[in-house]
């Protein structure tokens, strides 16, 4: 890799306000793990693999630790709003970063677009009288509001909801536990810790098929690698980082691995189906009042929360890549807030689109959606790693100064995480439902190509390798 000089001095203040504190960024990373993919989406992976559905849960937990501690060696190298488009740039090249720092856009915007949608419909839960597209209309304007205010409201915002998300959970894990201790309930009969493995055992349909959950299993991870997005904002990312990466295995092992587990044991996993949350099923065989509409509040919590990201990381990202000549121009604007309105504004424009075309199409493109925001999520943890890898490399080399949170194992670790991602990308491509993301993702490189050389051709110097700039933190 060409040696890269870093000159402290010269850097720019990059103008964001550094508004979210250790309180919302600890919030930030936990609500990025706890989404609609473990309320909703595990019922159907429940179906297709029973109580292994742990274990698969557990095995891409400890894979996401490994990217997220990969990605946490590089922030407190270089800490930067943009981080992954940013770090392929400097360790890949410009055309990495670039193709980086798009990819992720799309994937915030395609899962916009789906969770606006799922959020219409929960509201129709209570309000069926009220249209869908009216619902997402107004929760899509004031999102859009309250992330062009300030950095602070985003992350107030984003700090309440994940309070939902996390005080559900642990009700639902406290509630189960003591269903399994005490035996009260309509569930009490039933409930037993041997329900992981009294009907067929824990593998009740096959290893093949267990390894076959794994697509959604890493949908549901999506947004973890968001609190890499706010190192550009955060008011002391050495501090506050590190703390959220390095308390990512309890979150995991509880609100995922913890909370799958008492379910499974309070309810068996053959009365569980694909469109029925797991957790709305489980309140129902306890027989909490108003256990389906409290999940459904949750649900919805969660759905507003990921979009919400989804404006934030989306402008952010769209201000990096102008920065570094790949987007237009206006995109690096800066409001009197200090937000990237116009970037966000463009963003919603296209959540917007997403909102008409859901509201029109087939059920299934839903899915469909859903199956490009990860593998685009896929790519982009991918670009970590390796970016990582490179980074490694040249600090053994001596040719960049060692970060102040180094990855445990190394660049090893890495290593054991990109061969995991090819190994889900193999089960996507196997999967014929899902293997039309690839598709799309073919299709979505073939555009930036052709856009990439078209940059090439009226502005060459942006397509060249720079020197990277540390950010002045503070």
């Amino acid at each position: 890799m060409t040696s890269v000089q870093v000159d402290t001095e010269k850097a720019p203040e990059e103008g964001y306000e550094r508004g979210l504190g250790s309180r919302q960024v600890q919030m930030i990373a936990i609500g990025g793990a706890i989404g609609v993919g473990l309320f909703l989406g595990a019922g159907a992976n429940i179906a297709k693999a029973g109580p292994s559905l742990i274990l698969m849960y557990a095995l891409a937990g400890v894979i996401i630790f490994f990217i997220m501690r990969a990605l946490g060696e590089l922030l407190l190298y270089r800490p930067v709003s943009g981080s992954f488009a940013e770090y392929s740039r400097e360790f890949l090249g410009p055309f990495f970063g670039y193709f980086t720092g798009w990819t992720y856009w799309l994937m915030w915007v395609v899962t916009g677009m789906a969770e606006l949608t799922a959020a219409a419909i929960y509201v129709n839960y209570w309000f069926p009288e009220i249209p869908q597209w009216v619902t997402a209309l107004v929760f899509l304007l004031v999102l859009f509001a309250a992330n062009l205010i300030s950095v602070k409201l985003f992350g107030e915002i984003e700090f309440w909801f994940s309070m939902v998300k996390v005080t559900a959970l642990i009700g639902m894990i406290v509630i189960g536990l003591g269903v399994l201790t005490f035996g009260f309930s309509s569930a009490g009969d039933t409930a037993a810790v041997s329900n992981l493995w009294a009907f067929d055992g824990f593998f009740p349909k096959g290893v093949g098929s267990s390894l076959m959950t794994l697509q959604g299993v890493m949908f549901a991870y999506l947004a973890v690698e968001l609190v890499g997005v706010t190192a550009g904002e955060s008011e002391n990312p050495e501090k506050t980082l590190p703390k959220a990466i390095n308390t990512l295995p309890w979150r995991i092992a509880l609100f995922y691995v913890g909370a799958l587990t008492v379910i499974l044991c309070v309810v068996k996993w053959t009365e569980f189906s694909e469109g029925v949350s797991p957790f709305v099923a489980a309140f129902a065989k306890i027989g909490i009042p108003a256990g389906a509409a409290i999940v459904n509040f949750v649900v919805l919590t969660a759905a507003l929360s990921s979009c919400n990201s989804g404006m934030y990381s989306t402008g952010r990202m769209l201000r990096n890549l102008a920065d570094s000549g790949e987007a237009p121009a206006v995109f690096k604007k800066l409001s009197s807030t200090k937000t990237p309105a116009f970037g966000i504004t463009i963003s919603v424009l296209f959540m917007g689109i997403g909102v008409i075309l859901n509201y029109i199409v087939p059920e299934k493109a839903f899915g469909y959606v859903v199956s490009v925001a990860t593998a685009a999520g896929i790519w982009t943890w991918l670009m970590i790693l390796v970016s990582h890898v490179r980074y490694r490399r040249a600090v053994d080399a001596g040719r960049l100064p060692a970060s102040s949170f180094p990855a445990p194992g190394g660049a090893k670790c890495s290593w054991v995480a990109i061969a995991f991602l090819l190994f889900v990308t193999g089960i996507i491509a196997y999967d014929a439902d899902s293997r039309v993301c690839l598709y799309v993702m073919a299709g979505w490189a073939a555009a930036l190509g052709i856009g990439w050389l078209v940059l090439k051709s009226r502005n060459p110097e942006v397509t060249q390798r720079r020197e990277a700039e540390f950010e002045k933190v503070g």
